[in-house]
């Protein structure tokens, strides 16, 4: 076992029913072939810029695959309102922006992984810039720069005001589009993808085993794409950009198709995911009633950092006694003050004051928001503008190396679905386009060289036993609901115990029904409800495990932050489908 490992699963296994999942998701066979040299899943940055660097390397002889789960377009990064964080100011420094980062991240970063981001990331966004990105530009002719939260300079560029992420996803689709015909790829639209096919297991030096290596995905095409139902893609490399978990609450701004797909394929084939348990709830979210469901209209950051004040239902600001940052502190601080100001004030929500920077300021800097709140009958030139915390982000995922690799042989992961160290327990305001950008690219160029150099060649798939199971649609709210009181913005042993109760109360079509409950079947939303199901309960036995509060992990019964836990809590699926959670010491090498 790696030295850097401990085993923990016991402290977890005592308290309560061991979780057991499914290795497999229940789906018919497949019924056609494709075969490629890569397979890229998601069309967000992270997605977007494998793909174009993978095409560019691989030339018109290579065969690449870009799955997405809606439209070209829909990928999360369209949502993306505040900016791309990057050292691009004479005046700024990646120091300057890796200690930022680290402060975010409260311990528990990868330093060589923030230093890769920062070092990196302005010559990626220049590179956007060359590909057709307009980012706003500061009267000098450069691109202008604005502050958010936790940056002591001003670093963060814009496009469109507050439409950076559909700004940089136009650009990169472009690109796209252009060869799309190109017989060496082809853009698999309205699809999701159910498992990896992998090839045997192998042990180490050792004598611990190693999951199969990767042989291509399975994926269902929802009918409106080139190919119908269930199919195998066989393949020797696969890079998930599937983007983040938000729909395993009841209320996110994530798009409803961020169901934790990349996260649950990933655990269901072997791999290692770290740090689950460091979930961002984005402080100003647009409070529209307890009832409110589905995707959240956010308050970005940004305004914030324009100058916006946070007040509660009094009219009094509180940020200022808070932390010196005041308004500007880092999400998790901000929120965790939100939640405190609602406790103390009895309320549901505080206001965000935006009144004094003006009308036309606020019209023409944040066109996107204006347009939105207006839409709830809201005029934040002449309103207070309700907000609470609500799911954002997910710091943790598919445990990578520097290059994008899994634990899996031939599985990268890249962007929200990634676990590369770069968050730590909190992302700091507008690194996560960077991440995405920096190493999406950073896999596209280990792949490429593994690829020319036949390192990665094509295997045949072997059927892998394990159980299989599905959580009927119907169960999706149940499941919700067992997240938002669980690992939520607040937890507690009690609450997190309670939240894996009802989890492992969730009826599949592996196990008993009780009457009544619907029965499963493998269709789209069966399997997305199974994916949010799966990581849901990862969230809460890692939630638990911490013990401890650190960045966007609370715990009210452990609310200090303790140093014995500068770790990784990193889980993987035992053969039996058990889950087997190790601490890994934190370090600067490259693994």
């Amino acid at each position: 076992m790696d030295p850097a490992l401990t085993s923990a699963a016991a402290s977890v296994a005592v308290e309560s029913t061991r979780p057991v999942l499914a290795r497999r998701l229940t789906a018919p066979e497949p019924g056609w072939t494709a075969h490629a040299d890569v397979v890229v899943v998601g069309s967000g940055i992270a997605g977007l810029t494998a793909a174009l660097e993978l095409r560019r390397r691989l030339g018109p002889e290579g065969r690449l695959m870009l799955v997405t789960k809606g439209e070209l377009s829909s990928g999360s990064t369209v949502w993306a309102q505040g900016g791309i964080a990057a050292a691009l100011a004479p005046t700024d420094s990646p120091d300057a922006h890796l200690e930022d980062t680290l402060v975010a991240g409260v311990g528990v970063c990868d330093r060589a992984a923030v230093e890769v981001l920062v070092t990196e990331g302005p010559d990626r966004v220049r590179e956007l810039v060359g590909l057709g990105a307009h980012f706003d530009l500061a009267a000098d002719g450069d691109i202008a720069l604005t502050r958010e939260g936790g940056h002591h300079a001003d670093r963060i560029a814009h496009a469109g005001g507050d439409a950076t992420g559909a700004e940089i996803s136009r650009a990169l689709i472009v690109q796209l589009e252009a060869v799309r015909n190109d017989p060496g790829i082809e853009i698999v639209e309205h699809a999701l993808v159910l498992d990896l096919l992998q090839g045997p297991t192998t042990l180490d030096d050792e004598g611990h085993e190693v999951p199969g290596a990767v042989a291509g995905v399975t994926l269902h095409v929802i009918g409106e794409g080139r190919r119908d139902g269930v199919g195998a893609v066989l393949a020797p490399a696969v890079i998930l950009a599937t983007g983040g978990i938000g729909q395993v609450y009841r209320s996110s701004t994530n798009p409803v198709q961020a169901t934790g797909d990349g996260d649950a394929l990933a655990l269901r084939a072997g791999a290692t995911l770290g740090d689950v348990e460091f979930v961002q709830f984005h402080p100003t979210v647009l409070w529209a009633g307890s009832g409110v469901r589905g995707q959240l209209t956010l308050v970005s950051e940004a305004v914030r950092g324009e100058g916006a004040l946070l007040v509660d239902i009094d009219g009094v600001r509180f940020m200022p006694d808070v932390h010196p940052m005041a308004e500007l502190a880092p999400r998790d601080v901000v929120a965790r003050a939100i939640v405190e100001r609602l406790r103390l004030t009895e309320s549901n929500h505080v206001y965000l004051d935006a009144r004094h920077l003006g009308a036309d300021f606020l019209r023409e800097r944040f066109p996107t928001i204006t347009e939105r709140l207006l839409e709830h009958g809201i005029d934040w030139t002449t309103d207070l503008v309700p907000v609470a915390p609500a799911h954002h982000y997910h710091s943790g995922g598919v445990v990578t190396d520097l290059h994008g690799r899994s634990t899996v042989p031939g599985l990268y992961a890249a962007g929200e679905v990634a676990c590369t160290g770069v968050h730590g327990a909190n992302r700091l305001a507008s690194n996560s386009l960077l991440e995405g950008l920096v190493f999406a690219y950073r896999a596209a160029v280990d792949v490429a060289a593994r690829l020319t150099s036949g390192e990665l060649v094509r295997i045949e798939p072997v059927a892998h036993e394990g159980r299989t199971a599905l959580v009927a649609a119907a169960m999706r709210s149940r499941v919700q609901r067992a997240a938002a009181t669980g690992p939520g913005v607040l937890r507690s042993r009690e609450g997190l115990l309670a939240s894996l109760e009802r989890l492992a109360s969730v009826p599949t079509n592996g196990g008993p029904r009780p009457a009544g409950v619907v029965d499963a079947h493998p269709q789209v939303a069966e399997w997305e409800t199974t994916n949010i199901h799966q990581i849901a309960t990862v969230l809460a036995v890692t939630a638990l495990e911490r013990e401890e509060s650190r960045g966007g992990h609370v715990r009210t019964d452990f609310p200090e932050r303790d140093d014995a836990w500068l770790l990784r809590i990193e889980v993987r699926l035992a053969a039996d489908g058990s889950l087997e959670i190790l601490h890994r010491a934190h370090t600067s090498a490259e693994r």
